[in-house]
């Protein structure tokens, strides 16, 4: 349970009139709709935006998932704000947050007090924005979060199965800031606090707009600017959309990008490029503002939010990942490059979950998108500067890239011997192919095999959670992971530390099915092999096609963007649950409909490894 008896209430940001009376406010200058509920932490985008607008000497208040179905009152309760709105529908994509990978609809919310459904909209962002231009359409509307970021682009919509529009056009929307919005918000609150009119805000980074007059874009010098396929030409042909995404993701991973323009219909969607990544002090800055770290008290007696309960004792170490997956989003939200916290601040953090009065002496995580990345840059950062690529360690790992994990291996020591904490574990992916290569500088490769043995020593509760997603070399490439083997090898270290230490822990792999490429052959040789391992396999999910991903362009287009090669991809209902019976063969209910698959197949071989030699089908 929520516990803030050392709060009052104007420890958080106002969440309605009456804690505005309390903050001594009469107005407000910024507004912040959000599809989550109210969590006051670092971990929760609006709670870092409303303290990133607070933090600028202005007044700014939060309404965490407001009613959209009754006489919009929680959108008038506030009133209009000098500046503008803001609008995120949460932490999530609301359509991923709703429906799972086969379509029906969640019973839950992990973002809701005690886990209740129904509380924001499908497409949140879209719906709240229309709804505020409706009732005050002279206040300009800011959307960010990760449901606007990806949505940026003309982009493939799973839920609809349809390309739709930049989410700008159809949320009605003045400006959207996408990827990690700090510093792009910065620099519009000190515009507008010199009095810079909304209109005029056309060149500020990681921002996108609309232009309605196509002719009228300036020039910038220090920006090249790129023309994608009109959104009409994406309709027309599903290869232009391939390309599309093929530069979207280069520009997105080079450390200066270029601005993104695109036509739809009449208009131009305006994409400007990226901002560096956020200096040790800038991120900093944003994790060290005031939050109470709780979720608001209007929450204490509706049960907990488990999105909360989930990271409340840890802490995130670094922003951005550069393994380049290409079913994941991270890079295109966050960037490839690294961006880390200081010791310092770190260690601050920590203190403040000491004192949490729930606080057993156990801290849950200490990580990222990607928990081994902590510091690790390019050793010539001029080769960088260079490179497009959306993946630093695959197909192999770079050699420019310094993948030394002595700064994580400190960081981990550091925190282990602080007095209240009892055991550090790592909750967050592990990426072993980074510890696993043999490095030509034998004092990295000697640091590195100590950050094996000490996170396997110390760092696990009982349970490791890896994901080496697949066991098939053609589907891992279109992954972007390393081949099976490599977790093999993890394996084999893993157990025998796991014997020279006496200790009783596991590794839990994850892997996915219906991925882009994969057949059902590739998922019968998986059970093969994860049964040889003595696996019966419960960490699994079915390929869900996000916006802005390569899995979900080869999906939609048919095509890999990058060899313009076809690629099958399973999509029916009976092909996805077919593919997902392999993970579990070793439940009666799914043995029969196995066989008959393989005999299909003309592949009995597999049958007998799987099952023996009992071949015959009912």
């Amino acid at each position: 349970m929520i516990n803030s008896s050392k709060y009052k209430i104007t420890d958080w940001l106002p969440t309605t009139k009456d804690e505005l009376k309390l903050h001594g406010w009469d107005e407000l200058d910024a507004i912040i709709f959000s599809g989550d509920a109210y969590i006051d932490h670092p971990s929760f985008g609006a709670a870092v935006i409303g303290r990133i607008i607070e933090s600028q000497g202005l007044r700014v208040a939060i309404v965490p998932q407001p009613n959209w179905r009754d006489d919009l009152r929680d959108f008038k309760k506030l009133g209009k704000p000098n500046m503008f709105f803001g609008v995120t529908s949460g932490s999530m994509d609301s359509m991923v947050n709703h429906y799972t990978a086969n379509l029906r609809l969640r019973s839950d919310d992990a973002y809701t007090p005690g886990g209740k459904a129904g509380y924001r909209p499908d497409y949140a962002t879209i719906v709240y924005s229309n709804i505020l231009k409706k009732l005050y359409p002279d206040v300009p509307v800011i959307i960010g979060g990760i449901e606007a970021s990806l949505r940026r682009y003309t982009h493939y919509d799973y839920w609809s199965d349809k390309l739709k529009k930049s989410i700008l056009i159809d949320s009605k929307a003045d400006l959207l800031v996408y990827g990690m919005g700090e510093k792009p918000l910065l620099e519009i609150l000190k515009l507008l606090k010199k009095g810079v009119e909304f209109s005029k805000l056309k060149n500020i980074p990681q921002t996108a707009y609309i232009e309605h007059n196509t002719k009228s874009v300036d020039e910038i010098e220090k920006w090249e600017t790129i023309e994608l396929f009109s959104h009409q030409d994406c309709l027309k042909n599903k290869i232009n959309y391939a390309n599309n995404f093929r530069i979207i993701e280069e520009e997105s991973n080079k450390m200066t990008s270029s601005r993104i323009i695109q036509k739809t219909d009449n208009d131009l969607i305006v994409v400007n490029p990226t901002y560096p990544i956020p200096t040790e002090n800038e991120i900093d800055s944003y994790f060290d503002l005031p939050y109470t770290r709780l979720p608001h008290p209007k929450y204490n007696k509706k049960g907990d939010i488990s999105a909360y309960e989930m990271i409340k004792h840890s802490v995130n170490i670094h922003r951005g990942c550069f393994g380049g997956c290409s079913f994941c989003s991270i890079s295109m939200h966050q960037n490839k490059f690294i961006s880390s916290r200081s010791e310092k601040s770190i260690l601050k953090e920590i203190d403040k979950i000491i004192q949490m009065p729930d606080f057993k002496g156990y801290i849950s995580d200490i990580g990222g998108p990607t928990a081994n990345m902590y510091k690790m840059q390019g050793i010539d950062i001029s080769v960088c500067e260079k490179c497009k690529k959306p993946s630093c360690i695959y197909p192999k790992i770079c050699n420019n890239l310094n993948v030394n994990h002595l700064e994580l291996l400190n960081l981990y020591k550091k925190i282990r011997n602080i007095s209240k904490v009892k055991k550090v574990t790592i909750g967050s992916g592990i990426r072993y192919d980074l510890f696993l290569k043999n490095n030509p500088d034998k004092n990295i490769e000697k640091i590195n095999n100590q950050y094996i043995s000490e996170l396997i020593k110390y760092h696990i509760s009982g349970r490791l959670k890896v994901a080496p997603e697949h066991t098939s070399k053609e589907v891992l490439k279109l992954m972007r992971k390393p081949d099976f083997d490599s977790f093999i090898d993890f394996k084999k270290i893993f157990d025998k530390i796991n014997k020279e230490e006496s200790l009783n822990q596991e590794i839990i792999p994850y892997f996915i099915s219906s991925h882009p490429g994969c057949t059902n052959i590739d998922m019968a040789e998986l059970a093969v092999i994860t049964k040889d391992l003595k696996y019966k396999l419960a960490q699994i999910q079915d390929f869900t096609p996000t916006p802005m991903t390569l899995a979900t362009t080869i999906y939609f287009s048919g095509i890999d963007p990058y060899t313009l090669k076809k690629i099958y991809t399973p999509k029916t209902q009976n092909e996805k649950t077919t593919q997902r019976k392999y993970f579990f063969w070793y439940k009666p209910e799914y043995k029969n409909d196995i066989i008959k698959d393989l005999i299909k197949q003309n592949r009995k071989d597999l049958i007998e490894k799987i099952f023996g030699n009992k071949i015959s089908a009912k």
